[in-house]
């Protein structure tokens, strides 16, 4: 399998890059974002690209991949709808539809949130961004797409938050977190996991195509 994934500074992205450099199964992974991420292996290749609504510079690096992991967000705290909805909306959707183009039969795995609304009329902005960004996903033709909606997240084998608050919090809390996800799987799971689940949907897919907290460490 080759994939390409997005977001591989970020604390998600950083877990499912380990696991897709572990996997004997992945050949090759693309990384594409706005810096590099510092690493070096045999099956890592590295596209760093600016302009995350325009890809027509790059087109030619991102034909003839089986998956996608797009692991890319932002905190919405101090953003109006606008701004948000441009960056979370904006740059996944121009991702995701020049990537159904040069690979129909690509399987799509977003990284979304616990308490996303797919009605799109919650009082949540950030909920209803999220909403509308998953239910346009579910209609372009990919092979498959599958939504992650992981709550708290707890990170391993050195993977950090970019955020310096979250950080801290992970910092402070980092020996309760064992104890965290085994009294609360449906609200909570690990950058490990999350790897392995994506990994796993993307070469066997799954019956569902929107994955709460529990799903995620059911997989």
């Amino acid at each position: 399998m080759n994939a390409i994934l997005f977001g591989a500074t970020g604390m998600v992205g950083q877990g499912i890059l380990r696991e897709c450099l572990l996997d004997a199964d992945v050949r090759s992974v693309l990384s594409v974002g706005r810096s590099a991420t510092g690493q070096q292996h045999e099956k890592l290749l590295e596209v760093v690209h600016k302009d995350l609504v325009n890809y027509s510079a790059i087109e030619s690096r991102l034909a003839g991949f089986d998956a996608c992991f797009f692991c890319l967000g932002v905190s919405s705290a101090g953003m109006s709808e606008e701004k948000y909805r441009k960056i979370t909306y904006g740059i996944t959707m121009a991702a995701a539809e020049t990537l159904v183009r040069l690979n129909p039969g690509m399987t799509f795995i977003y990284v979304s949130g616990m308490g996303t609304d797919s009605t799109g009329r919650g009082r949540s902005m950030w909920a209803r961004v999220k909403g509308q960004t998953e239910n346009d996903l579910l209609r372009l033709p990919f092979k498959a797409v599958f939504l992650f909606r992981p709550g708290f997240i707890v990170p391993q084998y050195g993977v950090r938050s970019k955020t310096g608050l979250y950080q801290a919090f992970y910092t402070v809390l980092g020996p309760l977190m064992p104890w965290l996800l085994q009294m609360a799987p449906k609200y909570g799971t690990s950058t490990e996991q999350m790897g392995r689940a994506m990994l796993k949907l993307a070469k066997y897919g799954g019956p569902k195509a929107v994955l709460e907290n529990a799903d995620i460490n059911g997989v």
